[in-house]
């Protein structure tokens, strides 16, 4: 049996703005798949050969791979495209089985696109999926009982995604995850529903088997998992326990974090100490995230002056540990006004930012963001493709549609207005999402 893996097409903003490219003259970033195929990958049990495709790169629309069982996991910016793929494969007699956080949160969109899917975490169910199929009788829906136990999953199959590089694809680094779960309830994120509120850890040897596989073949990892910086006692230890093994051992053997995401409150309140194991790590930029905080959305969107003030000094701490912030700054919220592009880009200004990009605020299927506008009936356009933080899809509300949009535009346009030198010079390196 051969299973082909397939990570559907999705456009980022500069293919939703094409206009983008002369505000940010950067190379074009296409990025990294996530880890989800490769870690389903890694279940399949011995003797059933798979395959993995970017639709990104080599669109399977155009050239199909022969295989007995296709499947495909997709985020919602990779929906549209996922279920137009679904479709193909289907009018051509192909089984199609498809997972992720889209079809979790969203089953009865895509159950008539495929022949089965998978809600929630796939390692657990994959190999009854499997032994299912090949016995004729695939079921509609497969979810698991319990959430799967990192302990005893196999290191992520990132052999596929490295093997299937090309001139067109290379990304400087790849996401390396250390955990699952997160007991935050953040209005526009499903992870907690998706991966369950309570945070498991992967175990020290399946994070360095990863992050030493990435480092063999040259490429950087980044850590976007803010709940590394939590103050529960487990994560926090295990995250001092990782950048100590980057210090001492990792970077010895080429092994390096590009970055590390978390939001401001996290980062005020983490010791002065981590912050310096951060620095002698080797790590040398925080991916910061605003505007789902209680800081940030004070301070940009109420203009509260306390806000604002603790928003500079998490900046100041970055600066003062010699780790550049690189921010996320998001403009949508319901508390944001049309002076939020204003206070965001006098802000960038003041702490001398010099990479930022620039979001909308996206209602994501199954947030609770999400069943809030639907209640209040703001939904107002449900293509998928267009839910990349890059198109504003609900009615806000201190502002019409087209003052959102035209804001989020102009946010790029006068931040790189005054810094075309320094974008120019980090061409080729991962940084803006672009």
């Amino acid at each position: 049996m051969k299973v082909q893996f397939i990570y559907p097409a999705f456009d980022r903003h500069a293919q939703s703005h094409p206009e983008l490219r002369e505000f940010v003259p950067c190379n074009e970033y296409i990025g990294p798949p996530s880890l989800g195929i490769a870690s389903v990958a890694a279940a399949t049990p011995a003797g059933i050969e798979v395959a993995f495709v970017d639709d990104r790169i080599h669109p399977v629309t155009e050239r199909l791979p022969e295989a007995d069982l296709y499947a495909l996991s997709f985020f919602t910016p990779a929906a549209t495209r996922a279920l137009e793929i679904g479709d193909f494969l289907r009018a051509r007699k192909k089984t199609v089985v498809m997972g992720g956080i889209f079809p979790t949160m969203m089953p009865d969109e895509c159950e008539g696109h495929c022949d089965a899917l998978v809600q929630g975490e796939g390692e657990p169910v994959w190999p009854e999926l499997l032994a299912d199929f090949a016995a004729g009788r695939l079921k509609k829906r497969y979810r698991a009982a319990a959430p799967a136990d990192l302990e005893t999953l196999p290191p992520p199959r990132v052999d596929l995604y490295l093997d299937a590089e090309s001139a067109a694809f290379a990304p400087d680094d790849y996401p390396l995850q250390t955990s699952r779960g997160c007991p935050f309830a953040c209005d526009c994120c499903v992870l907690p529903d998706v991966m369950g509120k309570k945070i498991r850890h992967f175990p020290e040897s399946t994070v360095e088997k990863t992050l030493l596989a990435f480092a063999a073949r040259g490429k950087l990892c980044s850590l976007t998992e803010d709940t590394s910086f939590m103050f529960v006692a487990g994560a926090r230890r295990r995250f001092r326990a990782l950048l100590r093994a980057l210090a001492e051992r990792y970077l010895k053997q080429g092994a390096r974090l590009s970055y590390i995401g978390c939001s401001m409150p996290l980062l005020l309140n983490v010791e002065p100490e981590v912050l310096a194991e951060v620095r002698r790590a080797g790590i040398d930029r925080f991916y910061l995230v605003c505007g789902f905080d209680p800081i940030t959305r004070e301070a940009f969107g109420r203009g509260e002056a306390a806000a604002m003030a603790k928003a500079e000094e998490c900046i100041r701490r970055c600066h003062e540990v010699g780790v550049e912030p690189y921010i996320s700054l998001l403009a949508g919220n319901d508390s944001d006004d049309r002076g939020v592009f204003d206070r965001i880009l006098s802000f960038c200004e003041r702490t001398r930012i010099q990479t930022a990009e620039f979001v909308v605020a996206t209602p994501y299927p199954g947030t609770p963001m999400w069943r809030k506008l639907q209640s209040e009936n703001r939904i107002l356009d449900r293509t998928w493709k267009r839910y990349n933080d890059a198109n504003v899809v609900f009615r806000p509300a201190q502002m019409s549609p087209e003052e959102l949009q035209e804001g989020y535009l102009r946010m790029w346009r006068e931040f790189y207005r005054s810094r075309k030198h320094l974008a120019q010079a980090d061409r080729g390196r991962r940084t803006i999402q672009f």
